[in-house]
């Protein structure tokens, strides 16, 4: 018999796998619908149909076979006699008829509530009728001085009736059970929970909630209480983060972290986004300004761990909280603490889901074929060439985009005439002809290439529980991610397993082991490179055939057929870590920890590219590109760490904490690589290296690309740190590591790296104690640090190293290819380490019984000795310059953070979190640019500075330009082209000179030139408001840059430039171009005046594209990220099907955005796409819900 305690119930025995199909029916539904899935309690028993034939048997063994012949579950006290003997027989009657036959003579009656069946005695009734009576509870809530607390919530749990205290602090509550628990809650003060005793006057206190203040943040090497943090530390929650419908944690933690700045130049699904802390980094050649990632205090990747997994996020920023990780840490240290089991003794089971829709947030579009035709004659003409496009092709063009589609190929016009995009040749060939010349389609490649909308979906399960002896948490979680490609098909899936368990094995001796596995599998269509968006706009003409008129793909050349048949490029990454971790504390207080790490990180590649085929007019194929290989890539990363460190606390006379710790740490990573790419694929459905011939198209043999090589690094480190804090008033940190790595050469292997760092609470000082109700912490802190950096991308930069080739010679011997090798690079004995010092001020608040929180800090960083390229020598060199540690510069920043959290008169609970920063960095020594060339690094100047030209303004007539020239009589505008007339740009003459030029572009001497914006994205926020009320709760969040310039002035912005007709774009955002009467398009018919255009009149020349003011993008923006919409269900109906929390969910992503960039671009991804186009895989939108239930 299973016992319900809210109801003093029984149930059958072994009910859990009908509960557990129940749950899985249950869950189904709101998987599909997104609803809430409340069971109807109006559900007939007479409606179900059983057969029973049972003689003198139990109550109930009948009663079993009921259930199993049905949904319902029946629920009984124990004044029910279910070993009382019964005979029943009856074939296909209702329930409602047996159970009246089996229970009417004894006096038991039954009642549904959902699918449960529940029994009862006459007497059982009434008592149940008198216990749920309704009372009355009254009571006062006070603060621990004695005043009384206005607009406290009284609720009564497990339900939405509540109430909340008047300005006496008085209450009364009409309970719906007198068994009830109820809960008083308010902001600023610890919830307590008691048991309703009606009729009895409740006197509540209330203590003040310091959890703000006793908070336990997770630093290097151990925790630290929050008010006695002096580094600079910012911690992001669980929640904060959870429900958030992203691929990866990354995307998750953009703009909740001041400082932390994560960039996303790319929609595609295999792109990462990058991740720096305050501002620039360092410049040096081949280093690395990345923050090092730690889970559970091992290297690790953001973009792999799974979101649910993580219990809390610490940033340290400075160099006082990132020393102890030494010369791995440089810029930063990212700690992600994920969770583990519970300790009270039950098991947790949790389900939750998302479902997701996602769509373009900006996808750009062709201009139809009219106008993209009259556009291209446009720019012929107006460079003094003659029509692409002739009139007779222009009236063919007009007639097709004015008929209806009609078949492949093809369109119907009003008068029944069919027309096809493409024809044949006409020579007997049976070919088409080329579609470039001839094409007379009108379609938008990027509706070809892309979707409209992508479905994905994400679940995750966890299980946690044990007891202080032993405990553990597991978990699994599943993503499936579509692309947005239409033709062919790209898409990432994810895996993660985690487990994690706690064991207490003596009063001294705990121990911990934890797993962590992961797994993407990614794939695309090969022709998807960065190169695709390029090729879509450049070669996917709106007039080009997508289709001939039998049915097939038609390459132009144009990329779809060789998305949908070209090939496949996929890889499988798998990551898989071990974590043992011993903590010995043999006496109280002297605790010791040892940590092994072990983690592999591999990459499973393959790619094939195949031969493609045009199909003739009777369908036959021809061969269009005889290019066939396949390649198979393997890469192995094996990542090994050890660290044993022991600390003591010690606190004397109640008011001086001292704590010491000393440890070591070793590191040690090996990769290893090989591949090889063969040509000559014999099936273009078996792509394996096997089933290649060697051959080229002609028959010639190409020898394989193979490659493989091995890689290692290694470091060993001490470490320290004391604190000392009296009275957590004043407060003391010193930290110290000493690190060797094997990147560097015996004389410069070891370093020592010192931080210090103080902090003052004022708000403990006797003169803070008129205030003291007011300002629960205002705490001053200072810090100063060095670090060094021996992240380098080459592990072998101080070595000399030969680069040897096998069978790669590019001439002949005893006709093969000969091995080669080549003499070393010089390297200079003096490259040692980068070093990094980083002065922070700060200031931390919490006022109002921590309903206002906040922080400010200020820093600067300093990265001294970065590696850069020597001064010029004499090409008599004969080799080139070594790299040198000659770089410095400078990094200045601020960062702001506020919350504020509270609770109204009506029971709302809404907060309210902002942050800003800002880091702009100079130059302070560069010696490889003695001639201040303002295109390269220039001391003294700041870091992402654009030069441009100043724009007088767009000329509406050829008089106003010729007035513009007569500014400038000693060479006009000559310098950048020639034949100035309507359409073009004005320049401004800046230096006075009399006509426009560049200078020589050195600082002193750069003509028209100067600073006309800066890439630098400058006052990063992040708002988040949320609110919750009566099972409901809303958050909304904001991200984006206040100051930001940015110059993209290539084909994107421009359309036509000196790349001339073949790079040429014609997409909807550049069709805003000058147009006059001369103009050809418009003498012609096709297109009207358009004088007060955005853009100038299209050219194959760069002369009105120069960098300038007029189309300098302002690229500030405000996004909202991030919008959810949940409701909880109220526990009393939960609980009924063995659910303690359930969850539903709306989330939207992206949803909305205000920038100030031209309307083809997207504000995030502006440095991205083939060569910093700024446009690329596009951002998405998405639209998902889910549920999260708990058990």
């Amino acid at each position: 018999m299973k016992n319900i305690p809210l109801l003093d119930f029984h149930a059958q025995r072994n009910p859990g796998i009908k509960h557990l199909f129940r749950f899985a029916r249950t869950s189904a539904v709101c998987f599909c619908f997104g609803t809430f899935a409340v069971m109807s309690e109006n559900i007939c028993a007479q409606n179900a149909k059983v057969n029973i034939n049972r003689k003198e048997t139990p109550v109930e063994v009948i009663l079993s076979e009921i259930e199993k012949q049905t949904d319902y579950l029946f629920v009984y006290n124990k004044d029910i006699n279910v070993d009382r003997l019964c005979t029943v027989n009856m074939q296909g009657k209702t329930v409602a008829e047996i159970l009246t036959q089996m229970f009417g003579p004894v006096g038991v009656t039954w009642k549904m509530e959902g699918n449960n069946i529940v029994l009862t005695t006459k007497d059982a009734r009434q008592q149940k009728g008198n216990k749920q009576q309704k009372q009355t509870i009254s009571g006062k809530v006070i603060d621990n001085t004695g005043l009384p607390i206005i607009g406290a919530s009284i609720l009564e749990e497990g339900t939405n009736n509540g109430i909340i205290t008047d300005i006496d602090g008085n209450f009364k509550l009409t309970l719906s059970s007198p068994d009830a628990t109820i809960s008083i809650s308010y902001i600023g003060y610890i919830t307590q929970k008691l048991k309703a005793e009606p009729g009895k006057p409740l006197n509540i206190t209330l203590k003040e909630d310091n959890q703000l203040l006793d908070e336990v943040v997770v630093v290097g090497f151990g925790t630290q209480k929050k008010v006695n943090l002096t580094g600079s530390v910012s911690v992001v929650t669980a929640e904060e983060i959870q429900q958030r419908p992203v691929t990866n944690l990354t995307q998750a933690l953009q703009g909740t972290v001041p400082g932390l700045r994560i960039t996303q130049t790319d929609g595609s699904l295999e792109d990462s986004p990058s991740i720096n802390v305050r501002g620039t980094t360092t410049i040096g050649q081949g280093s690395s300004g990345s923050p090092l990632v730690l889970i559970d205090g091992v290297e690790g990747d953001l973009n792999s761990i799974n979101p649910q997994d993580v219990a809390s996020i610490s940033v340290l920023k400075d160099a006082a909280a990132s020393s102890i990780y030494g010369s791995r840490a440089p810029f930063g240290v990212i700690l992600i603490t994920t969770k583990s089991g519970n300790d009270e003794g039950k098991i947790t089971v949790n389900y939750n889901n998302s479902f997701r829709f996602g769509t373009a947030i900006n996808m750009n579009h062709s201009m139809n074929s009219v106008d993209f035709a009259s556009w291209i004659n446009d720019t012929n003409t107006n460079g003094g060439a003659g029509v692409y496009f002739t009139p007779e092709r222009m009236d063919q063009i007009v007639a097709y985009h004015n008929a209806k589609p009609y078949g492949p190929g093809s369109r119907i016009t009003a008068n029944g005439e069919i027309l096809y995009s493409i024809s044949d040749r006409g020579d007997g060939s049976g070919l088409w002809q080329d579609g470039y010349a001839y094409g007379i389609n009108d379609e938008d490649y990027f509706d070809l290439v892309f979707k409209d909308w992508t479905f994905s979906q994400e679940h995750n399960f966890s299980i946690n529980g044990g007891n202080k002896k032993l405990n553990y948490y597991a978990s699994a979680n599943y993503m499936h991610q579509n692309g947005m490609i239409k033709i062919g098909e790209d898409g990432l899936t994810r895996y993660n397993v985690m487990l994690k368990v706690n064991s207490q094995v003596t009063d001294w001796l705990h121990f911990t082991y934890s797993t962590r596995f992961n797994r993407q599998d990614y794939k695309r269509p090969a022709e998807m490179t960065s190169m695709l968006y390029h090729n879509i706009v450049r070669q996917g003409w709106p007039v080009l055939p997508s289709y001939d008129r039998n049915g097939y793909l038609y390459y132009s050349p144009s990329p779809l057929l060789g998305l949908a048949e070209g090939g496949e490029d996929r890889w499988q990454n798998d990551r898989v870590s071990h974590q043992v971790n011993f903590t010995i504390e043999p006496i109280k207080n002297w605790v010791t920890h040892i940590d092994f790490n072990y983690s592999t990180y591999i990459n499973d590649r393959h790619w094939d590219t195949k031969e493609l085929y045009n199909h003739d007019v009777n369908g036959n194929p021809v061969v269009v590109d005889d290019t066939s290989e396949v390649h198979e890539g393997y890469y192995k990363d094996s990542y090994y760490n050890f660290s044993a460190y022991t600390e003591y606390t010690h606190l004397f006379n109640d008011v001086h904490n001292f704590h010491i710790m000393a440890g070591f740490q070793a590191e040690n990573q090996k990769q290893r690589q090989y591949g090889l790419t063969r040509v000559g694929l014999l099936f273009n459905d078996k792509s394996q290296i096997d089933m290649t011939t060697g051959l080229g198209p002609d028959g010639s043999e190409v020898t394989p690309d193979v490659y493989g090589s091995e890689n290692e690094w290694a470091t060993a480190g001490f470490f320290g740190r004391v604190n000392y804090t009296f009275n957590d008033k004043y407060l003391l940190e010193g930290n110290i590591r000493a690190d060797g790595t094997s990147r560097f050469r015996s004389d410069n292997r070891w370093k020592v790296f010192p931080s210090v760092s103080v902090g003052w609470n004022l708000a403990r000082e006797a003169f803070f104690e008129p205030l003291a109700d007011k300002v629960d912490m205002l705490k001053l802190r200072v810090s100063f640090g060095t670090l060094g950096n021996q992240n380098t991308t080459n592990w072998y930069q101080t070595y000399q190293t030969m680069s040897v080739g096998a069978s790669n010679g590019s001439w002949l011997m005893n006709g093969r290819q000969p091995n080669t090798a080549y003499a070393p690079g010089l390297v200079s004995e003096d490259l040692t380490w980068e070093t990094i010092q980083t002065t922070n001020i700060g200031l931390d608040w919490s006022l109002l019984n921590n309903r206002l929180t906040g922080s400010f800090e200020y820093y600067i960083r300093d990265t001294k000795d970065m590696v850069g390229y020597a001064p010029e020598l004499p090409n008599i060199l004969g080799t080139s310059v070594p790299v040198t540690n000659n770089t410095d510069l400078r990094t200045k920043g601020w960062e702001l953070t506020l919350g504020w959290r509270d609770q109204l008169n009506n029971g709302l609970s809404y907060g309210v979190a902002f942050n800003l920063s800002d880091a702009r960095t100079k130059i302070t020594r560069y010696p490889n640019n003695p001639s201040n060339d303002i295109w390269s690094y220039i001391p003294g100047r700041e870091i992402g500075e654009i030069w441009g030209y100043t724009t007088v303004g767009l000329a509406r007539t050829d008089e106003e330009m010729q007035q513009h020239l007569a500014t400038l009589p000693n060479g006009g505008q000559d310098a950048l082209g020639s034949d100035w007339r309507a359409g073009d740009i004005m320049y401004a003459d800046l230096n006075g000179d009399g006509y426009i030029s560049s200078g020589s572009e050195r600082l002193g001497d750069t003509g028209d030139l100067s600073v006309i914006g800066n890439t630098t994205p400058r006052f990063l926020f992040g708002l988040d408001l949320n609110a919750s009320w009566k099972g409901f709760d809303l958050r909304a969040f904001f991200q984006g840059v206040m100051k930001r310039d940015i110059w993209n002035g290539g084909v994107f912005t421009f359309g036509a430039t000196g790349g001339g007709m073949w790079q040429a774009t014609g997409i909807e955002a550049v069709s805003d171009y000058f147009r006059n009467e001369n103009t050809w398009s418009v003498q012609e018919g096709y297109m009207d005046a358009n004088t007060d255009a955005y853009l100038p009149r299209p050219l194959y020349s760069n002369k009105n594209l120069q960098t300038q003011t007029r189309y300098l993008q302002n690229a500030a923006y405000i996004r909202l990220k991030n919008l959810q919409i949940g409701y909880t269900i109220p526990a009393t109906i939960t609980q009924r099907w063995g659910i303690s929390n359930l969850r539903i969910f709306f989330s939207g992503e992206n949803l909305w955005t205000v920038s100030g960039v031209d309307k083809q671009y997207d504000p995030e991804t502006l440095t991205g796409g083939y060569e910093g186009e700024g446009i690329g895989y596009p951002l998405q939108k998405t639209l998902s819900f889910g549920l999260n239930i708990t058990l």
